[in-house]
């Protein structure tokens, strides 16, 4: 059952405080209301509030697709998306279009599996959404669950947007499992989180690397929060240090790997591991398998997403993939199963006929600066915080000669900050753009 009988949602800063038979019966007004829309997929601006939360499970129990993504979209990127794929209703967005949908004339319906669409990480200029079934979902948050022993007692903030897969898969995993949620749009860097997570006692918190780098500026002390045990991090590599330093803040510490294809969590460490496999990310979740063919990381389970959607006509197509994914992903399998991220299979440049892997030279200066690297012309080029022209000269230079190729292939450029998607990672698209 969606939700558990014993799951709990929270708004806080609100007197909604919402039992699985209130929140159930909430649905169901929904639900109703959704009916009256015309057929199609809803697109809902997705917040960490409750009226969010409402439409997403009020779309999931019609059986109506709904596709959750960034309430703030520019209003060019929204009217986009609607020409493609003709939704039933724009619902919760700051940047609506004016003037009534387009409808399709006689399209085809979507599929019947189709329960959720989300925008892959980065998609701005021509997003392309991940088509995921009710099973995928469903199955996904039920490994999830298990995997982190969530279950009644357990209360998490939402920390991390639920238009990201991360942040939904952490209300998903808690209503399945019969634990709570606490809906918050506040940020951790704001008092107010701080204050809800005391008040509702918090027991489980979610983020990223870079909300981990923000906290560890902040001298982020759990013992201001006692009921905070569990701390999770997902959404790209966090560095070791950081690692063991929140890992020793916390009774368990899980680092996480996952992508939205999966819908959300591939592989989960568990925190008596963390010691004996430094840089790994895990096992794979219950239910799933990896294996790594050429070098290419590929997860095999029922929560792999049926395929991409460009247009209205692609929600209609059925299961493309066979719960079979190719990550994209370069990593290493050890003999128990865990598994290493080593980098990225299409972060790979070649300048002058030599083969460069992006995230390794972002590796080599992790301890010096923030750095971001892209390719170009036969060149790379790397993305520096406020370095002078001497201090850039000098890192192409170090560059050339740690990967053994000419220092004119690095065009070292200096940014006042590097930009940031909601999920905390590096907006690569934004970059490029400067080139």
């Amino acid at each position: 059952m969606f939700p558990h009988p014993q799951a709990r949602v929270f708004a806080a800063g609100t007197a909604d405080d919402l039992t699985a038979q209130a929140l159930t019966d909430r649905i169901e007004h929904v639900a109703e209301r959704l009916a009256t829309l015309p057929p199609g997929p809803l697109f809902c601006g997705m917040r960490n509030d409750l009226v969010s939360v409402l439409r997403y499970l009020g779309a999931w129990h019609s059986g109506r697709p709904v596709a959750l993504l960034d309430p703030e979209l520019p209003g060019a990127v929204l009217a986009d998306l609607a020409r493609r794929f003709r939704p039933a209703a724009l619902l919760g967005f700051a940047n609506a279009p004016d003037g009534p949908l387009r409808r399709p004339a006689d399209g085809p319906a979507p599929h019947p599996d189709l329960a959720l669409l989300l925008a892959t990480s980065g998609s701005t200029g021509d997003p392309k959404l991940v088509r995921l079934s009710r099973r995928a979902v469903l199955d996904n948050a039920a490994a999830i669950a298990s995997a982190l022993s969530i279950g009644p007692g357990v209360v998490s903030p939402t920390s991390l947007p639920m238009h990201y897969s991360y942040g939904l898969s952490v209300l998903n995993s808690h209503l399945i499992a019969g634990a709570a949620v606490v809906l918050t749009d506040d940020s951790l860097l704001q008092r107010s989180f701080w204050n809800d997570v005391d008040a509702y006692a918090c027991t489980s918190l979610a983020a990223v690397p870079y909300q981990y780098t923000m906290l560890q500026r902040l001298r982020f002390d759990r013992a201001n929060h006692p009921t905070l045990t569990t701390l999770t991090q997902a959404g790209g590599r966090l560095d070791e240090a950081l690692v063991k330093e929140f890992a020793a803040q916390a009774d368990r510490f899980y680092v996480m790997y996952g992508q939205t294809e999966a819908t959300a969590r591939i592989a989960v460490l568990p925190p008596d591991r963390l010691a004996d496999k430094p840089g790994s990310v895990g096992v794979t979740v219950p239910g799933g398998r990896l294996s790594v063919e050429a070098g290419e990381v590929v997860y095999h389970g029922s929560n792999v997403m049926m395929g991409y959607a460009h247009t209205a006509a692609d929600l209609a197509l059925g299961d493309e993939l066979g719960g079979v994914l190719r990550t994209g992903d370069l990593g290493e399998l050890d003999s128990e199963g865990f598994l290493t991220i080593t980098g990225r299979l299409r972060r790979i440049a070649k300048v002058f006929g030599i083969r460069v892997n992006l995230d390794d030279i972002e590796r080599l200066l992790h301890d010096a600066e923030p750095a971001a690297a892209t390719s170009g012309d036969d060149r790379v080029t790397v993305w520096t915080e406020g370095l002078a022209a001497a201090d850039r000269a000098a890192l192409a230079r170090r560059l050339g000669a740690e990967l053994r190729v000419h220092w004119s292939a690095f065009d070292v450029r200096s940014i006042d900050r590097l930009p940031l998607l909601s999920t905390g990672k590096i907006d690569y698209r934004a970059l490029e753009s400067l080139t």
